[in-house]
């Protein structure tokens, strides 16, 4: 068992993995992380299972010291990584020497980053998963939902594998302007023509008002024309409208049901996008439809074949 110790951390640095799954009808939600697609190739440098218990880090403020002599990986946002006084881009799998310290300080391009270790890191599971929900105090090291903190270690039994990077062509570029796809909902013809025109056709600004459960987008005013709703189940990605016209995009570690009318729901893709942006990032949304989104879908994992 190889461990490494955590100097410095904060509350958006989190174990994750790739979610809670077949557990909503008791009100327990999804979590995992924001960016899967990252979370993934992190993994995949490793050979790990794509799914394993990762490090989310939003933002930066992490350090962790080797105990042992190690491979990671690192994947996801430029954070200006360094190992020491070494600084290390993202996208591929590194040695860390024992009593070497690596640091993740602040963004340069993207949000999150995953840091993956041979086998995954161990975490205690709790309904078939490590990934911390801090809400529903679920997941984590010890399971009750706790982010990271100094002082704690983190813990891997795999074995160090060969080093290697993910090729250039398949990094996910962080566009400054990305363009969001959306598979269209049950209310979508409820809202106004004007509404539905500017949705797909105007800017939407990230709101700092912001975290795992929803980001608020700013823009021009939704207006709802349908009748009021009956609360119902929320899906991952799910662009619901509140009174005041502002949509929110209701992320991993949303509440299970709601009654907000929804313009539908971003893709999953589209949300690993969305999960690399800073507030007061501009996005747009592209109207899709399903069976669009799953071809689209699809193709993409087959990179990973």
């Amino acid at each position: 068992m190889k461990q490494l110790k955590i100097e410095a951390s904060t509350a958006l640095c989190q174990l994750q993995d790739a979610g809670r799954f077949g557990v909503r009808h008791l009100g327990v939600t999804q979590g995992g992380a924001l960016d899967w697609v990252a979370m993934h190739w992190a993994n995949w440098l490793l050979g790990n299972p794509l799914g394993a218990p990762v490090v989310e880090v939003a933002l930066g403020g992490f350090t962790l010291v080797a105990e042992q002599d190690c491979v990671l990986a690192l994947a996801g946002a430029d954070l200006e990584a360094r190992v020491d006084d070494l600084p290390l881009l993202p996208w591929r799998s590194f040695k860390l020497v024992k009593g070497q310290r690596l640091t993740l300080k602040q963004p340069k391009q993207g949000v999150r980053a995953y840091l993956a270790a041979p086998g995954g890191f161990l975490g205690e599971g709790v309904l078939g998963s490590c990934a911390t929900v801090v809400r529903e105090e679920l997941g984590g090291i010890d399971g009750r939902g706790k982010a990271l903190e100094k002082g704690q270690s983190l813990t891997f039994v795999g074995d160090s594998p060969a080093l290697r990077e993910v090729p250039a062509t398949l990094r996910p570029g962080y566009a400054q302007k990305p363009v969001l796809d959306l598979v269209m909902g049950a209310q979508i013809g409820d809202f106004s023509g004007t509404s539905l025109f500017e949705a797909f056709n105007r800017d939407w600004t990230l709101d700092s008002r912001a975290d795992r459960m929803g980001i608020r987008l700013l823009g021009p005013e939704l207006v709802y024309q349908g009748t009021p709703m009956i609360s119902e189940g929320i899906p991952l990605g799910a662009v619901q409208v509140p009174p005041d016209g502002q949509p929110i995009v209701l992320l991993n570690d949303r509440q299970t049901i709601g009654g907000y009318p929804r313009l539908g729901a971003l893709t999953p893709l589209a949300l690993a996008q969305l999960s690399q942006c800073m507030p007061g990032a501009v996005v747009r949304f592209r109207a899709v439809v399903q069976d669009e989104a799953w071809r689209e879908q699809q193709r993409y994992l087959d990179r990973w074949l």
